[in-house]
């Protein structure tokens, strides 16, 4: 479980410096430093979004048949995502529903970008490219290969959020993109680096849904949790939760077993692959306040990641 030195990584940086603290921690939670530092040294303070219903449920971490639907539970949100198809030089492609950091990433870059111009219709060209290698995506080989097929099952894929309570209805079915996103096969100097087109449209529902509820998160921590799919949707996830909720709330680990994991794996072997994606994101966190236990974990209060919405 997590001990008071995992909780505790950001303020050794802060009074130790980087490299003594990573000295302090060992071996195992040097990572853990290196992502706090990434996070208390970011003098760009950027920002990016998340819409709401991400932060409680999420797209899997891993390839599923191209035909399967993906159903996932939140804290009263459900989200169902169903695989699309495509026309493709000439033929009817399948595209399976969109999964792990990559399309994430991408889903990140679009939601921040439309709050930021406060438009659905979002430039793309060399911009995309630009904020991927801020983030630590290096653009070519497997990486390119990789949100290629992100981007085409994003923009395939049909999604509704089921939401409870206060008399919530589930969205009108949608997609997440309406046109664009069509990943470029060719990259050259003449192209000024564009991978994708030069816009893309995000779907109607989509978008009034990301403006009414938009969730901000530090740009830092999306970098820094990059590659780490299950620890940024954990990071996400405590950012909208931390900030909203007004006392300790328990969060059981069967809930959280029901939110998380998308591994099929008993609970057993869930609970230490959530406890390191839940350190890493505490780290990228360092305001967050929440207890580990036997029985679940307990939130607390805790200041957002960040205090405004756009900067």
């Amino acid at each position: 479980m997590i001990n008071r030195l995992d909780q505790n990584v950001a303020q050794l940086v802060l009074d130790y410096g980087s490299e003594r603290a990573r000295e302090i921690v060992g071996p195992r939670y040097r990572a853990l430093v290196d992502i706090a530092n990434e996070v208390l040294t970011d003098e760009r303070q950027q920002i990016g979004i998340s819409y709401s219903g991400f932060c409680l449920t999420s797209l899997p971490h891993k390839r599923l048949s191209d035909s399967a639907v993906w159903q996932r539970k939140g804290h009263k949100v459900t989200l169902l995502v169903e695989p699309g198809v495509m026309r493709s030089k000439g033929r009817t492609v399948l595209y399976g529903v969109p999964f792990g950091a990559r399309a994430r990433m991408i889903l990140l870059y679009l939601q921040t970008q439309a709050i930021r111009t406060n438009c659905r219709e979002i430039e793309l060209g060399r911009s995309m490219r630009t904020w991927m290698e801020r983030m630590g995506i290096a653009i070519g080989g497997e990486t390119t290969r990789a949100l290629r097929e992100q981007a085409a099952r994003i923009s395939a894929c049909s999604l509704k959020f089921f939401w409870e309570g206060d008399g919530a209805e589930g969205w009108t079915r949608g997609g997440i993109v309406s046109s664009g996103l069509r990943f470029k096969s060719v990259v050259d100097d003449d192209d000024q680096g564009k991978l994708w087109d030069d816009r893309v449209v995000l779907d109607e529902t989509f978008w009034r849904a990301l403006k009414d509820h938009p969730v901000p998160l530090q740009e830092a921590a999306i970098r820094a949790l990059a590659h780490r799919s299950l620890a940024l949707d954990v990071y996400i996830w405590l950012a909208w939760r931390c900030h909203e909720i007004k006392g300790p709330t328990d969060i059981s680990w069967i809930s959280l077993d029901a939110q998380f994991n998308t591994t099929g794996r008993p609970l057993k072997y869930f609970k230490p692959l959530f406890t390191d994606a839940l350190r890493a994101a505490m780290a990228a966190y360092p305001d967050c306040r929440l207890d580990v236990e036997d029985r679940g974990i307990t939130l607390r209060p805790s200041k957002p990641p960040v205090l405004k919405l756009i900067t």
